[in-house]
């Protein structure tokens, strides 16, 4: 689908975080009390600014550190939406620390609107989550659901991570094995990359963890455990029980019209744009500033290259000729699949799949 879909989804960018995680280089600042007040009345005149009655089936909280908002901020944003746009049945995803919840306050969260929850899990080893900066136990994290569930929320996803320092496939057996047992319905899990100016790459943490080899076996093990206990893989990075894919991130892989309120969000509707990452900035104005990043999205080779994230392809017509056959090379390897009108990358494809797309876009190996 094309940006010409009938409906919108809303991304808002949450901040603020209690502490930064050392691999993280998304945009956050420090947690004020007196600054989060601001930021939701500006989130709000943002949402009203740009309102006229469309229709809105996903809304998302993303951070930073969602669950630093009040229950009451996250009705005033989703009270405010709802003046603003047609809400139809909307997917209302907050994305949460279990440092930061309660069951409580997860019943308020979910009394206010929210009806997905995405926790922040990481791992279910004290030693690994130490490491990489977190502040919740593996007790607090699998409670955390537990409370999500006794709340209310029957659509509970967790994040993995893959390829951490210390992580076996013994390690990451057990991690799964504990994770899979609890209630939830969908799992996002990423390969750790060490992302330039973040303290983990200062640490030199590429010599410390897993290499590309072991982590791709980390991550093979991964998929196929996962698919043995129900949870299909959709998406290179996301698995869920059917019916529990997350419908904000499809929008992203279909090409599917998106708003982003708040410092650093991103916007793709007839332009790609942002706004600045720079939370004062986003307080001050009236309306939020937005650069403009492309004028005419969602070319054939961006629909290409989104589409074969997820599992289920793209449709052959969409390739040309000389793609087509240059394909044909991968999935002699395994790396693709195709089937009489679909081409889609297996989960080893997967793996390699910046270079098999340039191979297939850019003519280059």
């Amino acid at each position: 689908m094309t940006s010409e879909a009938k409906s919108l989804g809303i991304y808002i960018h949450v901040p603020f975080c209690m502490r930064k995680c050392p691999y993280c280089d998304f945009y956050s600042c420090e947690n004020s009390l007196h600054k989060r007040d601001a930021y939701v009345q500006a989130v709000c005149r943002n949402i009203s600014f740009y309102g006229n009655g469309k229709a809105v089936d996903t809304i998302y909280f993303g951070g930073g550190t969602p669950s630093l908002l009040s229950p009451e901020h996250i009705e005033d944003i989703l009270h405010t939406t709802e003046k603003a746009f047609n809400l139809r049945e909307p997917e209302i995803t907050m994305e949460v620390n279990p440092a930061t919840v309660t069951e409580e306050s997860l019943k308020e969260y979910r009394c206010a609107g929210v009806n997905r929850i995405s926790i922040g899990i990481q791992d279910l080893h004290d030693d690994a989550l130490k490491t990489l900066g977190r502040l919740h136990t593996a007790q607090q994290a699998e409670d955390t659901v537990y409370a999500a569930k006794h709340a209310g929320f029957d659509n509970i996803s967790c994040d993995l991570m893959i390829g951490t320092m210390g992580q076996t496939s013994d390690r990451l057996s057990e991690t799964m094995e504990k994770l899979t047992s609890l209630p939830i319905t969908h799992i996002s899990a990423y390969l750790l990359k060490i992302e330039d100016g973040t303290p983990y790459a200062k640490k030199n943490m590429k010599s410390l963890v897993p290499d590309e080899d072991e982590s791709a076996d980390l991550y093979l093990q991964m998929v196929s455990y996962l698919e043995e206990k129900g949870f299909s893989q959709y998406e290179v990075s996301n698995f869920a029980h059917k019916s529990f894919e997350s419908r904000h991130n499809c929008r992203y892989w279909k090409c599917q019209p998106y708003l982003g309120i708040g410092p650093a969000a991103h916007s793709c509707m007839d332009t790609r744009f942002y706004v600045p990452p720079d939370l004062d900035l986003f307080i001050r104005d009236e309306h939020q500033t937005v650069i403009s990043e492309d004028e005419h999205p969602y070319t054939i080779d961006e629909r290409i290259m989104l589409g074969l994230r997820l599992s289920e392809g793209i449709p052959k017509e969409w390739l040309d000729e000389y793609q087509l056959k240059t394909i044909q090379k991968f999935i002699k390897a395994g790396l693709m699949k195709k089937s009489d009108n679909t081409i889609a990358f297996t989960p080893q494809g997967y793996l390699v799949s910046n270079a098999i797309l340039a191979e297939i876009l850019c003519g280059t190996a």
